[in-house]
Protein backbone atom coordinates (compact mmCIF):
# COMPACT_ATOMS: atom_id res chain seq x y z
CA UNK A 1 0.00 0.00 0.00
CA UNK A 2 3.10 2.23 0.74
CA UNK A 3 4.21 2.41 -2.80
CA UNK A 4 0.86 2.48 -4.10
CA UNK A 5 0.48 6.35 -5.62
CA UNK A 6 -2.08 8.83 -4.39
CA UNK A 7 -4.33 9.67 -7.08
CA UNK A 8 -5.95 13.00 -6.78
CA UNK A 9 -7.20 13.05 -10.70
CA UNK A 10 -9.19 10.95 -12.77
CA UNK A 11 -9.61 10.52 -16.23
CA UNK A 12 -12.57 12.15 -16.90
CA UNK A 13 -10.73 15.60 -15.12
CA UNK A 14 -8.21 15.41 -17.41
CA UNK A 15 -8.97 18.75 -20.31
CA UNK A 16 -7.45 19.90 -23.04
CA UNK A 17 -6.37 23.47 -23.32
CA UNK A 18 -9.16 23.99 -26.48
CA UNK A 19 -11.72 22.70 -24.03
CA UNK A 20 -10.75 25.45 -21.36
CA UNK A 21 -10.69 28.09 -24.21
CA UNK A 22 -13.65 27.24 -25.69
CA UNK A 23 -15.61 27.26 -21.76
CA UNK A 24 -13.53 30.48 -21.12
CA UNK A 25 -14.81 32.34 -24.70
CA UNK A 26 -18.33 30.95 -23.83
CA UNK A 27 -18.60 33.70 -21.00
CA UNK A 28 -16.67 36.65 -22.31
CA UNK A 29 -19.07 36.06 -25.36
CA UNK A 30 -22.11 36.24 -22.58
CA UNK A 31 -20.56 39.40 -21.23
CA UNK A 32 -20.13 40.93 -24.34
CA UNK A 33 -16.08 40.66 -24.40
CA UNK A 34 -15.68 38.40 -27.54
CA UNK A 35 -17.36 38.42 -30.69
CA UNK A 36 -20.01 34.89 -31.72
CA UNK A 37 -17.35 35.11 -34.83
CA UNK A 38 -14.21 35.56 -33.00
CA UNK A 39 -11.74 32.38 -32.63
CA UNK A 40 -11.87 30.81 -29.18
CA UNK A 41 -7.89 31.66 -28.96
CA UNK A 42 -8.43 35.28 -28.38
CA UNK A 43 -9.56 34.39 -24.68
CA UNK A 44 -5.77 34.43 -24.56
CA UNK A 45 -5.13 38.52 -26.05
CA UNK A 46 -8.54 39.78 -24.00
CA UNK A 47 -7.41 38.56 -20.51
CA UNK A 48 -3.61 38.85 -20.43
CA UNK A 49 -2.86 41.67 -18.26
CA UNK A 50 0.37 43.93 -19.42
CA UNK A 51 2.42 45.32 -16.23
CA UNK A 52 4.13 48.37 -16.13
CA UNK A 53 7.23 46.66 -17.37
CA UNK A 54 5.85 45.18 -20.06
CA UNK A 55 5.09 41.70 -19.13
CA UNK A 56 2.25 39.77 -19.99
CA UNK A 57 0.26 38.04 -17.17
CA UNK A 58 -1.68 35.52 -18.68
CA UNK A 59 -5.43 34.45 -17.30
CA UNK A 60 -3.68 30.81 -16.63
CA UNK A 61 -0.35 29.15 -16.19
CA UNK A 62 0.50 26.57 -18.49
CA UNK A 63 3.66 24.21 -18.31
CA UNK A 64 7.03 24.33 -19.82
CA UNK A 65 8.85 27.38 -18.68
CA UNK A 66 12.43 26.94 -16.42
CA UNK A 67 11.64 26.80 -12.51
CA UNK A 68 13.63 29.26 -9.99
CA UNK A 69 17.30 28.25 -9.71
CA UNK A 70 17.18 30.46 -6.17
CA UNK A 71 14.72 28.92 -3.79
CA UNK A 72 14.49 30.74 -0.32
CA UNK A 73 16.67 29.89 2.44
CA UNK A 74 14.80 31.10 4.87
CA UNK A 75 13.46 28.38 7.15
CA UNK A 76 10.37 28.64 9.35
CA UNK A 77 9.07 32.26 10.71
CA UNK A 78 10.43 35.28 9.18
CA UNK A 79 12.00 38.29 11.00
CA UNK A 80 9.39 40.74 12.22
CA UNK A 81 11.14 43.83 11.68
CA UNK A 82 9.84 47.22 13.58
CA UNK A 83 10.83 50.76 12.07
CA UNK A 84 11.70 52.79 14.99
CA UNK A 85 11.69 56.25 13.32
CA UNK A 86 10.64 58.84 16.69
CA UNK A 87 12.70 62.37 16.77
CA UNK A 88 12.51 61.58 20.97
CA UNK A 89 15.17 59.12 22.06
CA UNK A 90 12.42 58.40 25.32
CA UNK A 91 9.59 57.97 23.20
CA UNK A 92 11.77 56.02 20.71
CA UNK A 93 13.35 53.43 23.22
CA UNK A 94 8.94 53.30 25.08
CA UNK A 95 8.13 52.17 21.09
CA UNK A 96 11.13 49.62 20.46
CA UNK A 97 10.56 48.23 24.18
CA UNK A 98 6.69 48.02 23.63
CA UNK A 99 7.31 46.64 19.87
CA UNK A 100 10.22 43.85 20.88
CA UNK A 101 7.64 42.81 24.40
CA UNK A 102 4.62 42.48 21.40
CA UNK A 103 6.53 39.96 19.54
CA UNK A 104 8.72 41.89 17.30
CA UNK A 105 12.29 40.54 16.56
CA UNK A 106 14.26 43.14 15.14
CA UNK A 107 14.94 46.91 15.30
CA UNK A 108 14.80 49.11 11.66
CA UNK A 109 16.25 52.36 13.70
CA UNK A 110 15.68 55.49 11.45
CA UNK A 111 18.23 57.94 13.03
CA UNK A 112 20.26 61.52 12.10
CA UNK A 113 22.88 62.99 13.27
CA UNK A 114 20.42 64.06 16.43
CA UNK A 115 19.52 60.88 17.41
CA UNK A 116 21.03 59.61 20.72
CA UNK A 117 21.26 56.37 19.86
CA UNK A 118 22.37 54.59 23.53
CA UNK A 119 19.23 56.30 24.59
CA UNK A 120 16.88 54.90 21.78
CA UNK A 121 18.23 51.53 22.25
CA UNK A 122 18.27 51.29 26.17
CA UNK A 123 17.52 48.10 27.43
CA UNK A 124 17.18 46.09 24.41
CA UNK A 125 19.06 42.90 24.14
CA UNK A 126 21.49 43.28 21.44
CA UNK A 127 22.98 40.21 21.23
CA UNK A 128 19.16 38.69 20.85
CA UNK A 129 17.65 41.42 19.15
CA UNK A 130 19.42 42.35 15.90
CA UNK A 131 19.09 46.40 14.81
CA UNK A 132 19.31 47.63 11.19
CA UNK A 133 20.55 51.22 10.98
CA UNK A 134 19.31 53.74 8.66
CA UNK A 135 20.55 57.22 8.51
CA UNK A 136 21.31 58.74 5.50
CA UNK A 137 22.37 61.91 6.58
CA UNK A 138 25.02 61.28 9.21
CA UNK A 139 25.85 57.46 8.44
CA UNK A 140 29.12 57.27 9.84
CA UNK A 141 28.14 59.48 13.41
CA UNK A 142 25.24 56.78 13.80
CA UNK A 143 26.75 53.69 13.09
CA UNK A 144 30.08 55.11 15.69
CA UNK A 145 27.16 55.45 18.07
CA UNK A 146 25.67 52.17 17.86
CA UNK A 147 29.53 49.93 17.77
CA UNK A 148 30.21 51.86 20.69
CA UNK A 149 27.82 50.67 22.73
CA UNK A 150 28.44 47.70 24.93
CA UNK A 151 28.06 43.97 24.62
CA UNK A 152 27.98 41.99 21.33
CA UNK A 153 26.14 42.63 18.61
CA UNK A 154 23.29 40.27 16.83
CA UNK A 155 24.75 38.50 13.64
CA UNK A 156 22.11 40.02 11.64
CA UNK A 157 22.67 43.93 12.87
CA UNK A 158 23.82 46.04 10.08
CA UNK A 159 24.93 49.46 9.82
CA UNK A 160 22.83 50.57 6.74
CA UNK A 161 25.58 52.09 4.32
CA UNK A 162 24.08 52.71 1.21
CA UNK A 163 25.73 55.82 -0.71
CA UNK A 164 24.22 54.87 -3.89
CA UNK A 165 20.76 55.17 -2.43
CA UNK A 166 21.17 58.23 -0.54
CA UNK A 167 21.98 59.77 -3.58
CA UNK A 168 18.73 58.50 -5.73
CA UNK A 169 16.95 60.51 -2.82
CA UNK A 170 19.20 63.58 -3.67
CA UNK A 171 20.49 63.60 -0.64
CA UNK A 172 23.81 65.88 -0.72
CA UNK A 173 26.91 62.90 -0.42
CA UNK A 174 30.05 63.14 -2.20
CA UNK A 175 31.08 59.73 -4.42
CA UNK A 176 34.66 59.42 -3.36
CA UNK A 177 34.10 60.27 0.75
CA UNK A 178 31.18 57.81 0.65
CA UNK A 179 33.61 54.84 -1.03
CA UNK A 180 35.92 55.53 1.74
CA UNK A 181 33.02 55.72 4.48
CA UNK A 182 31.83 52.51 3.10
CA UNK A 183 35.04 50.86 3.13
CA UNK A 184 35.88 51.87 6.48
CA UNK A 185 32.67 51.10 8.16
CA UNK A 186 32.69 47.72 6.38
CA UNK A 187 35.93 46.73 8.28
CA UNK A 188 34.27 47.66 11.74
CA UNK A 189 31.55 45.80 10.98
CA UNK A 190 33.39 43.27 10.54
CA UNK A 191 35.79 42.98 13.41
CA UNK A 192 32.13 42.98 15.14
CA UNK A 193 30.68 40.18 13.47
CA UNK A 194 27.51 42.22 12.04
CA UNK A 195 26.44 43.33 8.27
CA UNK A 196 27.52 47.33 7.00
CA UNK A 197 25.44 47.55 3.88
CA UNK A 198 21.51 47.53 3.12
CA UNK A 199 20.89 48.22 -1.02
CA UNK A 200 17.72 49.54 -0.26
CA UNK A 201 15.71 49.27 -3.52
CA UNK A 202 13.04 51.07 -1.92
CA UNK A 203 14.84 54.58 -3.09
CA UNK A 204 13.99 53.67 -6.71
CA UNK A 205 10.62 52.12 -5.57
CA UNK A 206 9.67 55.30 -3.67
CA UNK A 207 9.75 57.75 -6.47
CA UNK A 208 7.58 55.16 -8.60
CA UNK A 209 10.33 53.15 -10.08
CA UNK A 210 8.88 49.66 -11.53
CA UNK A 211 9.31 46.18 -10.07
CA UNK A 212 11.96 45.14 -13.01
CA UNK A 213 13.72 48.79 -12.47
CA UNK A 214 13.91 48.22 -9.08
CA UNK A 215 15.06 44.65 -9.92
CA UNK A 216 17.94 46.46 -11.76
CA UNK A 217 19.23 49.13 -9.35
CA UNK A 218 19.19 46.58 -6.66
CA UNK A 219 21.55 44.72 -8.38
CA UNK A 220 23.40 47.36 -9.86
CA UNK A 221 24.19 49.07 -6.38
CA UNK A 222 25.04 45.50 -5.19
CA UNK A 223 27.53 44.84 -7.61
CA UNK A 224 29.40 48.64 -7.41
CA UNK A 225 29.41 47.79 -3.83
CA UNK A 226 30.90 44.87 -4.50
CA UNK A 227 33.72 46.05 -6.23
CA UNK A 228 34.20 48.54 -3.88
CA UNK A 229 35.02 45.95 -1.25
CA UNK A 230 37.08 43.75 -3.12
CA UNK A 231 39.30 46.76 -4.59
CA UNK A 232 39.68 47.42 -0.56
CA UNK A 233 41.58 43.55 -0.26
CA UNK A 234 37.99 41.43 0.90
CA UNK A 235 36.94 38.42 -1.28
CA UNK A 236 34.03 38.05 -3.24
CA UNK A 237 31.93 35.84 -1.00
CA UNK A 238 33.13 38.08 2.16
CA UNK A 239 32.12 41.13 0.45
CA UNK A 240 28.45 39.58 -0.23
CA UNK A 241 28.17 38.42 3.49
CA UNK A 242 28.39 41.93 4.16
CA UNK A 243 25.27 42.70 2.03
CA UNK A 244 21.67 42.45 2.71
CA UNK A 245 18.68 43.88 0.34
CA UNK A 246 15.61 45.76 0.91
CA UNK A 247 12.74 45.60 -1.37
CA UNK A 248 9.24 46.94 -1.53
CA UNK A 249 6.24 44.82 -1.30
CA UNK A 250 2.75 45.97 -2.61
CA UNK A 251 -0.97 44.64 -2.45
CA UNK A 252 0.04 43.02 -6.08
CA UNK A 253 0.81 39.85 -4.50
CA UNK A 254 1.77 37.59 -7.27
CA UNK A 255 4.70 40.34 -8.63
CA UNK A 256 5.36 40.74 -5.26
CA UNK A 257 6.41 36.84 -5.02
CA UNK A 258 8.09 36.72 -8.14
CA UNK A 259 9.85 39.76 -7.79
CA UNK A 260 11.66 38.28 -4.17
CA UNK A 261 12.51 35.46 -5.97
CA UNK A 262 13.69 36.63 -9.24
CA UNK A 263 15.54 38.99 -6.91
CA UNK A 264 17.86 35.77 -5.85
CA UNK A 265 18.39 34.55 -9.02
CA UNK A 266 20.10 37.76 -10.43
CA UNK A 267 22.06 38.09 -7.52
CA UNK A 268 22.87 33.97 -7.62
CA UNK A 269 24.24 34.72 -10.62
CA UNK A 270 26.16 37.74 -10.66
CA UNK A 271 28.05 35.83 -7.77
CA UNK A 272 28.01 32.92 -10.09
CA UNK A 273 29.73 35.29 -12.65
CA UNK A 274 31.77 36.65 -10.25
CA UNK A 275 33.56 33.30 -9.71
CA UNK A 276 31.86 33.02 -6.09
CA UNK A 277 32.35 29.21 -5.58
CA UNK A 278 30.16 28.40 -2.08
CA UNK A 279 26.82 30.18 -2.63
CA UNK A 280 26.29 33.00 -0.86
CA UNK A 281 22.65 33.67 -0.20
CA UNK A 282 20.66 37.12 -0.80
CA UNK A 283 18.89 38.40 2.72
CA UNK A 284 16.22 39.91 1.81
CA UNK A 285 14.00 42.52 3.78
CA UNK A 286 11.05 43.21 3.11
CA UNK A 287 8.96 46.52 3.40
CA UNK A 288 5.53 46.90 2.69
CA UNK A 289 4.84 50.33 -0.08
CA UNK A 290 5.02 53.17 1.36
CA UNK A 291 3.72 55.00 -1.95
CA UNK A 292 0.68 51.88 -1.92
CA UNK A 293 -0.71 53.73 1.30
CA UNK A 294 -3.64 56.19 1.52
CA UNK A 295 -3.62 59.22 3.35
CA UNK A 296 -7.84 59.07 2.68
CA UNK A 297 -9.74 56.07 4.27
CA UNK A 298 -6.25 54.64 5.45
CA UNK A 299 -7.78 51.86 7.58
CA UNK A 300 -7.80 50.04 3.59
CA UNK A 301 -4.00 50.40 4.36
CA UNK A 302 -4.41 47.23 6.91
CA UNK A 303 -5.58 45.01 4.11
CA UNK A 304 -2.66 46.31 1.71
CA UNK A 305 -0.40 45.68 4.31
CA UNK A 306 -1.56 42.34 5.32
CA UNK A 307 -1.47 41.57 1.61
CA UNK A 308 1.76 42.79 1.16
CA UNK A 309 3.40 41.17 3.65
CA UNK A 310 1.67 37.70 2.69
CA UNK A 311 3.60 37.80 -0.67
CA UNK A 312 6.77 38.86 0.79
CA UNK A 313 6.48 36.22 3.49
CA UNK A 314 5.94 33.47 0.87
CA UNK A 315 8.29 35.22 -1.38
CA UNK A 316 11.09 34.13 0.95
CA UNK A 317 11.78 37.26 2.66
CA UNK A 318 14.02 36.85 5.59
CA UNK A 319 12.68 40.13 7.28
CA UNK A 320 9.20 41.70 6.62
CA UNK A 321 8.20 45.32 7.72
CA UNK A 322 4.72 46.01 7.81
CA UNK A 323 4.36 49.84 7.88
CA UNK A 324 1.60 51.07 10.43
CA UNK A 325 -1.91 51.50 8.40
CA UNK A 326 -1.45 55.36 9.75
CA UNK A 327 1.77 56.38 7.84
CA UNK A 328 0.49 58.26 5.49
CA UNK A 329 -1.18 60.35 7.67
CA UNK A 330 2.09 61.29 9.46
CA UNK A 331 3.75 59.38 12.29
CA UNK A 332 1.99 56.22 13.53
CA UNK A 333 0.54 56.11 16.55
CA UNK A 334 0.70 53.35 19.19
CA UNK A 335 -2.12 51.76 17.44
CA UNK A 336 -1.19 51.49 14.34
CA UNK A 337 1.92 50.15 15.42
CA UNK A 338 0.02 47.27 17.67
CA UNK A 339 -1.72 46.13 14.36
CA UNK A 340 1.64 46.18 11.97
CA UNK A 341 3.49 43.56 13.98
CA UNK A 342 0.12 42.11 14.48
CA UNK A 343 -0.47 41.29 11.22
CA UNK A 344 3.23 39.08 10.93
CA UNK A 345 1.48 37.22 14.26
CA UNK A 346 -1.70 36.61 12.01
CA UNK A 347 0.56 35.38 9.24
CA UNK A 348 2.94 33.62 10.87
CA UNK A 349 1.38 31.97 13.82
CA UNK A 350 -2.22 31.36 13.01
CA UNK A 351 -2.18 31.35 9.23
CA UNK A 352 0.88 29.51 9.44
CA UNK A 353 2.30 30.93 6.19
CA UNK A 354 5.79 30.37 7.04
CA UNK A 355 5.67 27.01 7.67
CA UNK A 356 6.36 25.40 4.29
CA UNK A 357 9.11 27.28 2.23
CA UNK A 358 9.05 29.00 -1.45
CA UNK A 359 4.96 27.68 -1.73
CA UNK A 360 4.70 29.30 -4.72
CA UNK A 361 7.64 27.57 -6.14
CA UNK A 362 6.62 24.54 -9.15
CA UNK A 363 3.22 27.12 -9.72
CA UNK A 364 3.49 27.92 -13.05
CA UNK A 365 2.37 31.16 -13.37
CA UNK A 366 4.63 32.47 -10.72
CA UNK A 367 7.80 30.84 -12.57
CA UNK A 368 7.07 32.11 -15.40
CA UNK A 369 6.37 35.63 -13.62
CA UNK A 370 9.94 34.69 -12.16
CA UNK A 371 11.82 34.41 -15.16
CA UNK A 372 10.25 37.29 -16.90
CA UNK A 373 10.74 39.82 -14.30
CA UNK A 374 14.61 38.08 -13.97
CA UNK A 375 15.09 38.45 -17.55
CA UNK A 376 13.84 42.37 -17.21
CA UNK A 377 15.42 43.20 -14.24
CA UNK A 378 19.13 41.91 -15.69
CA UNK A 379 18.11 44.26 -18.71
CA UNK A 380 17.58 47.24 -16.51
CA UNK A 381 20.91 45.97 -14.61
CA UNK A 382 23.00 46.02 -17.79
CA UNK A 383 21.56 49.47 -19.07
CA UNK A 384 22.32 50.56 -15.90
CA UNK A 385 26.04 49.19 -15.95
CA UNK A 386 26.59 50.71 -19.20
CA UNK A 387 25.31 54.30 -18.02
CA UNK A 388 27.86 54.40 -14.92
CA UNK A 389 30.76 53.11 -16.97
CA UNK A 390 32.23 57.12 -16.88
CA UNK A 391 30.17 58.48 -13.46
CA UNK A 392 27.21 57.57 -11.49
CA UNK A 393 24.71 59.69 -13.23
CA UNK A 394 21.39 58.54 -11.98
CA UNK A 395 19.14 61.12 -14.89
CA UNK A 396 18.74 58.43 -17.51
CA UNK A 397 17.05 56.20 -15.18
CA UNK A 398 15.50 58.39 -13.46
CA UNK A 399 14.06 59.61 -16.66
CA UNK A 400 12.75 55.79 -17.17
CA UNK A 401 11.30 55.83 -13.76
CA UNK A 402 9.31 58.86 -14.59
CA UNK A 403 8.09 56.90 -18.16
CA UNK A 404 6.77 54.57 -15.70
CA UNK A 405 5.19 57.47 -13.23
CA UNK A 406 3.26 58.60 -16.21
CA UNK A 407 1.64 55.49 -17.41
CA UNK A 408 0.93 54.41 -13.69
CA UNK A 409 -0.91 57.99 -13.46
CA UNK A 410 -3.10 57.56 -16.56
CA UNK A 411 -3.76 53.93 -15.46
CA UNK A 412 -5.06 55.73 -11.75
CA UNK A 413 -6.54 58.61 -13.27
CA UNK A 414 -8.53 56.53 -15.73
CA UNK A 415 -9.50 54.10 -12.52
CA UNK A 416 -7.96 51.32 -14.36
CA UNK A 417 -5.56 51.12 -11.47
CA UNK A 418 -8.55 51.69 -8.81
CA UNK A 419 -7.29 52.78 -5.19
CA UNK A 420 -10.03 51.95 -2.81
CA UNK A 421 -11.33 54.94 -0.58
CA UNK A 422 -9.69 57.59 -2.92
CA UNK A 423 -10.58 57.37 -6.66
CA UNK A 424 -13.22 54.31 -5.89
CA UNK A 425 -15.63 54.44 -2.87
CA UNK A 426 -14.29 57.67 -1.24
CA UNK A 427 -16.27 58.89 1.79
CA UNK A 428 -16.62 62.54 1.68
CA UNK A 429 -17.64 62.72 5.65
CA UNK A 430 -14.96 60.72 6.98
CA UNK A 431 -12.76 62.28 9.63
CA UNK A 432 -8.42 61.47 9.05
CA UNK A 433 -6.49 60.14 11.87
CA UNK A 434 -4.31 63.37 13.09
CA UNK A 435 -0.72 62.98 13.06
CA UNK A 436 2.41 65.06 13.54
CA UNK A 437 4.59 64.88 10.17
CA UNK A 438 6.81 62.90 9.57
CA UNK A 439 9.80 63.44 7.19
CA UNK A 440 9.93 59.70 6.05
CA UNK A 441 7.00 60.14 3.86
CA UNK A 442 9.04 63.26 2.01
CA UNK A 443 10.31 61.83 -1.84
CA UNK A 444 7.90 59.42 -1.88
CA UNK A 445 5.71 59.70 -4.77
CA UNK A 446 2.03 58.11 -3.20
CA UNK A 447 -0.21 56.20 -5.85
CA UNK A 448 -3.19 58.73 -5.23
CA UNK A 449 -1.67 61.40 -4.55
CA UNK A 450 -3.39 63.70 -7.03
CA UNK A 451 -6.85 62.80 -6.04
CA UNK A 452 -5.67 63.10 -2.03
CA UNK A 453 -5.14 66.69 -3.73
CA UNK A 454 -8.09 67.23 -4.76
CA UNK A 455 -10.03 65.92 -1.36
CA UNK A 456 -7.53 68.49 0.19
CA UNK A 457 -9.15 71.39 -0.75
CA UNK A 458 -12.63 70.37 -1.05
CA UNK A 459 -15.20 71.93 -4.16
CA UNK A 460 -16.76 75.28 -3.26
CA UNK A 461 -20.19 74.15 -4.33
CA UNK A 462 -21.90 70.59 -4.60
CA UNK A 463 -23.00 69.44 -7.97
CA UNK A 464 -27.01 69.32 -8.30
CA UNK A 465 -27.71 65.35 -9.48
CA UNK A 466 -30.63 65.56 -11.32
CA UNK A 467 -31.58 62.00 -11.13
CA UNK A 468 -34.50 61.08 -14.05
CA UNK A 469 -36.91 58.60 -13.20
CA UNK A 470 -37.66 55.91 -10.43
CA UNK A 471 -34.48 55.09 -8.27
CA UNK A 472 -34.44 52.11 -9.26
CA UNK A 473 -34.12 53.57 -12.61
CA UNK A 474 -31.50 56.13 -11.96
CA UNK A 475 -29.13 54.48 -9.01
CA UNK A 476 -26.67 52.99 -11.08
CA UNK A 477 -25.57 55.71 -13.30
CA UNK A 478 -26.12 58.09 -9.83
CA UNK A 479 -24.23 55.47 -7.46
CA UNK A 480 -21.22 55.79 -10.21
CA UNK A 481 -21.12 59.71 -10.89
CA UNK A 482 -21.72 60.43 -7.12
CA UNK A 483 -18.63 58.18 -6.42
CA UNK A 484 -16.49 60.07 -9.14
CA UNK A 485 -17.44 63.24 -7.66
CA UNK A 486 -16.71 62.29 -4.48
CA UNK A 487 -13.07 60.72 -5.44
CA UNK A 488 -12.46 64.92 -6.42
CA UNK A 489 -13.82 66.49 -3.30
CA UNK A 490 -17.02 67.16 -5.02
CA UNK A 491 -20.46 66.68 -2.80
CA UNK A 492 -24.06 66.41 -4.54
CA UNK A 493 -27.03 67.31 -4.11
CA UNK A 494 -29.50 64.85 -5.61
CA UNK A 495 -32.96 65.50 -6.71
CA UNK A 496 -34.45 61.96 -5.65
CA UNK A 497 -36.84 59.64 -8.17
CA UNK A 498 -38.24 61.95 -10.39
CA UNK A 499 -41.23 61.71 -13.53
CA UNK A 500 -40.37 64.42 -15.44
CA UNK A 501 -38.71 67.65 -16.36
CA UNK A 502 -40.85 69.34 -13.45
CA UNK A 503 -39.76 67.65 -11.12
CA UNK A 504 -36.21 68.38 -11.84
CA UNK A 505 -36.51 71.44 -11.93
CA UNK A 506 -39.01 72.17 -8.79
CA UNK A 507 -35.73 70.00 -6.92
CA UNK A 508 -33.38 72.33 -8.02
CA UNK A 509 -31.83 75.25 -5.96
CA UNK A 510 -29.61 76.98 -8.15
CA UNK A 511 -25.97 75.06 -8.34
CA UNK A 512 -23.80 75.84 -11.47
CA UNK A 513 -23.56 72.96 -12.54
CA UNK A 514 -25.76 69.69 -13.00
CA UNK A 515 -25.43 66.37 -13.90
CA UNK A 516 -28.24 64.26 -15.45
CA UNK A 517 -28.32 60.62 -14.24
CA UNK A 518 -31.02 57.91 -15.94
CA UNK A 519 -31.37 55.56 -18.27
CA UNK A 520 -30.60 55.51 -21.81
CA UNK A 521 -34.16 55.72 -22.41
CA UNK A 522 -34.83 58.32 -20.19
CA UNK A 523 -31.91 60.58 -22.06
CA UNK A 524 -33.73 59.69 -25.00
CA UNK A 525 -36.91 60.88 -24.04
CA UNK A 526 -36.97 63.91 -22.03
CA UNK A 527 -32.17 64.30 -21.72
CA UNK A 528 -32.60 67.16 -23.88
CA UNK A 529 -35.96 68.79 -22.32
CA UNK A 530 -34.24 68.61 -18.51
CA UNK A 531 -30.89 70.07 -19.88
CA UNK A 532 -32.75 73.01 -21.48
CA UNK A 533 -34.82 73.41 -18.58
CA UNK A 534 -32.04 73.70 -16.33
CA UNK A 535 -30.18 75.79 -18.18
CA UNK A 536 -33.03 77.95 -17.91
CA UNK A 537 -33.43 78.12 -14.12
CA UNK A 538 -29.95 79.11 -14.09
CA UNK A 539 -27.25 75.92 -14.74
CA UNK A 540 -24.09 77.21 -16.69
CA UNK A 541 -22.77 73.54 -17.32
CA UNK A 542 -24.71 70.35 -17.50
CA UNK A 543 -22.78 66.95 -18.16
CA UNK A 544 -24.69 63.52 -18.07
CA UNK A 545 -23.88 60.62 -16.37
CA UNK A 546 -22.95 58.32 -19.70
CA UNK A 547 -22.11 58.72 -23.35
CA UNK A 548 -21.46 61.88 -24.75
CA UNK A 549 -24.64 63.72 -25.76
CA UNK A 550 -25.36 67.45 -27.77
CA UNK A 551 -27.67 68.81 -24.75
CA UNK A 552 -24.63 68.40 -22.43
CA UNK A 553 -21.48 70.45 -22.49
CA UNK A 554 -19.46 67.63 -20.43
CA UNK A 555 -19.97 63.23 -19.93
CA UNK A 556 -18.57 60.66 -17.34
CA UNK A 557 -18.28 57.05 -18.11
CA UNK A 558 -16.49 54.04 -17.58
CA UNK A 559 -12.88 55.00 -18.68
CA UNK A 560 -13.10 58.20 -18.29
CA UNK A 561 -9.59 60.42 -17.70
CA UNK A 562 -11.20 61.13 -14.09
CA UNK A 563 -9.14 63.51 -13.10
CA UNK A 564 -9.02 65.99 -15.93
CA UNK A 565 -13.09 65.53 -15.45
CA UNK A 566 -13.12 66.61 -12.23
CA UNK A 567 -10.21 69.39 -12.48
CA UNK A 568 -13.29 71.13 -15.19
CA UNK A 569 -15.88 69.84 -13.14
CA UNK A 570 -14.68 72.33 -10.29
CA UNK A 571 -13.16 74.98 -12.43
CA UNK A 572 -17.08 75.00 -13.09
CA UNK A 573 -17.63 74.86 -9.67
CA UNK A 574 -15.64 77.95 -8.55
Amino acid sequence: MTDTPLLLAQPEDAHSRAEWEAATAAVLRKTRKLAEDDADALVWDKLTRTTLDGIGITPLGLPGGETSAARPTRQGAWDIRSLVAHPDAKLANEAALVDLDGGVTSIWLAADETTDVAATLADVLLDLAPVVLDAPSATTTVAEAFLALPGAKHPDSNLGIDPLGVMLREIPLAVDEAIAELQTLARKADQHDIRAIVVDATAAHDLGASDAQELGWSIAVGVAYLRWLTDHGLSVEDAAGQIEFRYAATDEQFPTIAKLRAARVLWARVLELSGVETPVAQRQHAVTSRPMLSKYDPYVNMLRGTVAAFAAGVGGADAVTVLPFDSANGRPDAFGRRIARNVNHLLIDESHVAAVADPAGGAYAVEQLTGDLAAAGWAEFGQLETEWESGHDFDPFRARIEEVVARRETDIARRKRPLTGVSEFPNLAETLPERAADPLNERVRRYGASFEALRDEPAAAPVFLATMGTIAQHTARATFVSNLFAAGGIAVEVAGATAGVDDLVAAYSGQKVVCLAGTDAAYEEWGAAAAAALRDAGATRVIVAGKPADHADDSAAMGVDALAFLTRTREALA
